[in-house]
């Protein structure tokens, strides 16, 4: 009975208020602006701004894996940026101001890779902030996918890897001449049933094609099970084939720890919108490691600089002969290097404000520390579900803790998913949907809290009871409020 007993507290309310009063990171919740039920239900954006917004009538956002919420520093730093640039204009490219926070426009990609690497577990050299992910995945393609029609020709994906992802590399094979059905390599998952990939499995196509790829792209986290693929061991084995593999980190980064220089990872594209909080389409970043990004001085003895072939763009020159304007490109080593554009300051503005509240994280390893235990408590809560007995959804994410990040992606039965997300969406609970049945929820250590994910499961509760009504069936009302009832 004593178990009994425990195992309804664990269920209840006042379990999740008592998980959070202890949560050593409760501190960063009141940096970000969380959308209230009000708000939410505007139709104007008069209405919005005028709309309840305290945090007594918040919402339940759980949808950082999708975009993340603004913090309160974002909307400081960007009017610090907008005095700078109306009471500075082209000066501000190199005039620093005292007393503020923010560095000259020259250097602020310098600044956000300095805040960037430590989260992606790298040399500041290796990393850059610019672009968006698709946009650098194809100049590190660019740079990197060297086929040999002859010989190594060969892309491999995941057969579900996210669009943009497929079309990078597709037409990549296309721009080269080559025929994506003969060097476009897509790795299945082993049945309709189980959506995961092990690795075994990722390293046995790897073995089968080792001889004819020339390139790998595979996510950290795979977007749709939320499954955190193991980068060092497929990395080192991609290695041993001497293949050059590039991972797509718009789902791991700033969501899970990662040791790009420590693994040897060649290449890295990510995103800044999802669990960085930069907001809606800002610049991503890229790594490169260190040994694929040197640059030496022609033997020849006439100064020339030698390096990898790429693309290659004014803001990726040296920076004390940018300017000179002398049609010399002196390539920066390292990730710097393969930058083109000057950088978008509003982005990098953007962008440097969240990773001040990392900061204040004290690192990814203390996220990481309450990304698994509140992912395994909202994993508990669905588990206790009536609708999780009478196997109504299933939960499609690894269940070991270390094979997965900050999301749970719930399987539903079919027809279900439209009713399901408008109960939701009635109830001002947040979460993502991928079709045709799949609801991904994301509890972000910076913001979520334990209370979060017991609202969300009350709320989904009673979303999936109307949603297999109105198909005329039922399901068990057992859940976080018929046990609220009885305690």
């Amino acid at each position: 009975m004593a178990s009994l007993d425990q195992n309804l507290h664990v269920l209840s309310r006042e379990y999740a208020v008592s998980l959070d009063a202890r949560d050593p990171l409760r501190h960063l919740r009141p940096e970000f602006l969380i959308p209230s039920k009000a708000q939410l239900k505007a139709k104007s954006l008069p209405e919005a701004e005028s709309s309840d917004s305290s945090s007594l009538n918040a919402s339940v956002y759980l949808c950082g894996n999708s975009l993340g919420l603004q913090p309160r520093l974002t909307s400081i730093r960007m009017q610090q940026y907008f005095s700078t640039w109306a009471s500075q204009g082209v000066f501000g490219h190199f005039k620093p101001l005292n007393e503020s926070p923010l560095p000259t426009w020259l250097d602020a990609d310098i600044r956000a890779s300095e805040a960037i690497a430590p989260i992606v577990g790298a040399q500041v050299s290796e990393v850059a902030v610019m672009e968006t992910l698709t946009a650098n995945l194809h100049l590190l393609m660019s740079a990197f996918y060297k086929p040999d029609i002859n010989g190594r020709h060969k892309i491999i994906i995941e057969n579900q890897a996210f669009p943009s992802d497929h079309f990078a590399a597709e037409s990549q094979i296309l721009h080269h001449n080559l025929d994506p059905s003969t060097s476009l390599v897509t790795i299945k998952p082993p049945s309709l049933a189980n959506s995961t990939l092990t690795t075994d499995q990722i390293l046995s196509v790897i073995t089968e094609h080792a001889s004819t790829t020339a390139l790998i792209l595979l996510p950290g986290i795979q977007y749709y099970t939320g499954q955190f693929l193991d980068i060092p061991a497929i990395t080192a084995f991609a290695h041993s084939h001497s293949i050059f593999i590039i991972w797509d980190l718009a789902h791991a980064v700033g969501n899970v720890p990662l040791q790009l220089h420590d693994w040897n990872v060649d290449a890295a594209v990510w995103c800044s919108y999802k669990y960085l909080n930069s907001g809606p389409g800002a610049a991503g970043g890229f790594f490169v490691h260190e040994n694929n990004s040197k640059v030496s001085t022609s033997e020849a003895g006439d100064g020339k600089k030698e390096f990898g072939k790429r693309l290659s763009g004014w803001w990726g020159s040296d920076k004390s002969s940018r300017f000179a304007m002398d049609n010399r490109f002196v390539p920066i080593p390292g990730a710097a290097g393969f930058q083109l554009s000057n950088p978008s300051i509003l982005d990098i503005t953007s962008l440097t404000a969240s990773l001040e509240v990392f900061e204040k994280a004290g690192g990814m390893g203390h996220l990481r520390e309450k990304s698994l235990k509140i992912t395994a408590y909202l994993e508990n809560l669905l588990l206790n579900m009536g609708a999780y007995e009478e196997k109504v959804f299933e939960i499609i994410t690894p269940k070991e803790k270390e094979g997965r990040g900050a999301q749970l992606s719930l399987k539903l039965k079919d027809g279900l998913l439209d009713v399901v997300m408008k109960e939701l969406e009635e109830k001002g609970v947040v979460v993502d949907e991928r079709r045709p049945d799949v609801i991904r929820v994301a509890p972000a250590p910076l913001y979520n809290s334990f209370g979060d994910c017991w609202e969300f499961v009350e709320a989904f509760r009673e979303a999936v009871q109307v949603a297999v009504k109105a198909k005329g069936g039922e399901v068990k009302a057992e859940g976080t409020r018929e046990f609220e009832k009885t305690s």
